[in-house]
């Protein structure tokens, strides 16, 4: 079974890869079966010279693989007929961007599966970058609030080496006397939630959050039913995951006392707002940063307008005039919503994927399949939606 490792062509380019130089020889070593061929790359964060170093092949045409595996999508000029490929092709939500991808996906017989539907059993999500995302956008709106306040200066993650290095700089932090909110408990939630431990920052319940003053640093994780409420209904998570559209939001009173606020929940566009227009306007709003590592524009949060960028990671929101301006004018609110945050680590969370990818996916192509990993992953055979995606008709039409 040969395997080629795509190239990343998107751009802003994409270091990240699924799988690593020392990940290849693991997958060799337990199945060996299976010949990794890599095409070449000068922007990926491995080089080609320490796949080489290893007796991985580089090439520049992967037309000879049986199975093609990328990060994000793969240009519609790149794709080789008649092949089975595995990359996060951003089409399950009918993103109008996407729809020619999916239609050329179609008409070259290609086997698509895409690694957002990897799950198990239960509809879990198998592998993803969101722990990652959660690392760096912890990293990135603590550094927000120092450059903010003018209280203390991170370098960006970027430039920085990998996890040795974030957490060497992590250790020399001192962060004193703020209340930091953090939503979501997910992959993304546990990544932001393991930096604020790294730091040793307090947690709290959300009610001592609410009610008492402190004079160190704390955090509280918060859940759907902390920050929604409904008088219809009975105020249940999973009544809440069923019936959105039957609660309200109760968030405003967060943010009228934390000065940081983590944004790593899923939001489902019938839930309600978080943090509205009329919500930044009143005189009582704290928050001063809000890190969005989620990310959804016109989403839940009104100040998250535009995603922002690895190079340029912070834009302000004006309170008053609810306008994008410079993020240290003092009226403003500070946004962190960079879209591709894990590609600021790219070798450390590119080794997490590829550990997530060998012990799910892998596998599945020597034990016929048992937990139905790939038969529910795919979203095209034979020129086809399979019966799983056929809700993507009228997508492609």
């Amino acid at each position: 079974m040969k395997i080629g490792i795509i190239k990343e062509y998107k751009n802003p380019p994409d270091k990240r890869v699924v799988f690593s130089p020392e990940k290849c020889i693991e997958t060799i070593t337990k199945f060996p079966e299976i010949e990794f061929h890599v095409e070449k790359s000068e922007i990926r964060c491995f080089s080609d010279s320490e796949y080489e170093l290893l007796n991985i092949q580089t090439v520049s045409d992967l037309s000879h693989c049986d199975v093609l595996i990328g990060v994000k999508e793969v240009p519609v000029n790149k794709l080789i007929n008649d092949k089975k490929y595995f990359f996060f092709s951003h089409t399950i939500k009918k993103q109008p961007y996407n729809k020619k991808l999916l239609q050329e996906i179609l008409s070259r017989n290609i086997d698509l599966y895409d690694h957002e539907t990897i799950v198990d059993k239960s509809n879990n999500r198998l592998i993803g970058f969101g722990y990652y995302a959660g690392v760096i956008g912890a990293y990135n709106g603590l550094r927000a609030y120092g450059l903010k306040t003018n209280s203390f200066e991170l370098p960006k993650a970027i430039d920085l080496k990998d996890r040795k290095e974030f957490n060497d700089i992590l250790n020399n932090l001192s962060v004193t006397n703020i209340k930091i909110l953090l939503s979501g408990k997910g992959r993304v939630g546990s990544g932001t939630k393991e930096v604020l431990d790294f730091l040793k920052i307090k947690e709290v319940s959300p009610h001592d959050f609410l009610n008492n003053n402190y004079n160190e640093a704390v955090y509280s994780n918060i859940d759907v039913l902390d920050y929604n409420f409904s008088d219809t209904i009975e105020n249940t998570v999973s009544n809440f995951y069923k019936f959105p559209e039957k609660f309200v939001s109760t968030f405003s009173k967060f943010s009228s006392v934390a000065d940081i606020y983590f944004a790593g929940h899923y939001h489902n566009p019938s839930a309600p707002k978080l943090i509205t227009l009329q919500n930044i306007k009143k005189f009582d709003f704290n928050i001063k940063v809000i890190a969005d590592i989620s990310c959804d524009i016109d989403g839940p949060i009104a100040s998250t307008i535009r995603p922002s960028t690895i190079e340029n990671p912070i834009y302000g929101f004006h309170k008053s005039n609810v306008k994008e301006c410079d993020f240290l004018d003092e009226n403003s609110i500070a946004v962190m919503a960079v879209d591709n945050l894990p590609c600021e680590l790219p070798r450390d969370a590119s080794k997490m994927f590829g550990d997530m990818f060998l012990e799910y996916v892998i596998p599945s192509f020597f034990n016929n399949d048992k937990d139905d990993i790939l038969v529910n992953s795919q979203i095209t055979s034979n020129g086809q939606l399979t019966p799983r995606f056929k809700y993507l008709s009228d997508y492609i039409l």
